[in-house]
């Protein structure tokens, strides 16, 4: 897309979708992912023991999934210039809060996904230890 022209609405909505994953994906990742655990461990810390207000909110951002898609979505904003609606500064703003809604949207629905597929592996476990108390029992 060029600063100067603005895409078909169609196609706009289809890049929001699109460009809400990358922005969901990575949010999720380093506010829930182990591999981001030691800094995110850091960053609580920090968010609980700042002497400022700033220096808490500053860290807070790291370990909430909602506040650090804000910051993504910035980014993404920024380097693909896309724009929602509006070919000026206010396409910018609308994408951005429809960017981190969507990508918020996306991460819940991961969390319920992942959620329901656990509550199945502990009911299974559940089931089979019923069931080798019950046949040692017989």
């Amino acid at each position: 897309m060029t600063t100067d022209s603005l895409m078909t609405l169609h196609l706009q909505i289809i890049w929001l979708f699109i460009l809400s994953i990358p922005v969901a994906c990575i949010a999720w990742t380093v506010t829930h992912e182990e591999i981001f655990s030691e800094p995110r461990a850091y960053c609580k810390r920090q968010s609980m023991t700042g002497k400022t207000l700033l220096h808490r909110k500053f860290f807070y951002l790291f370990t909430c999934e909602y506040c650090f898609s804000f910051y993504v979505t910035a980014l993404l904003l920024f380097i693909t210039r896309y724009r929602l609606l509006f070919a000026d500064w206010r396409g910018y703003l609308i994408a951005g809060f429809s960017l981190i809604w969507i990508a918020n949207i996306y991460m819940s629905l991961f969390l319920f996904i992942r959620t329901d597929i656990k509550n199945e592996g502990i009911d299974s476990r559940i089931k089979e230890t019923e069931l080798k108390n019950c046949s040692e029992k017989i």
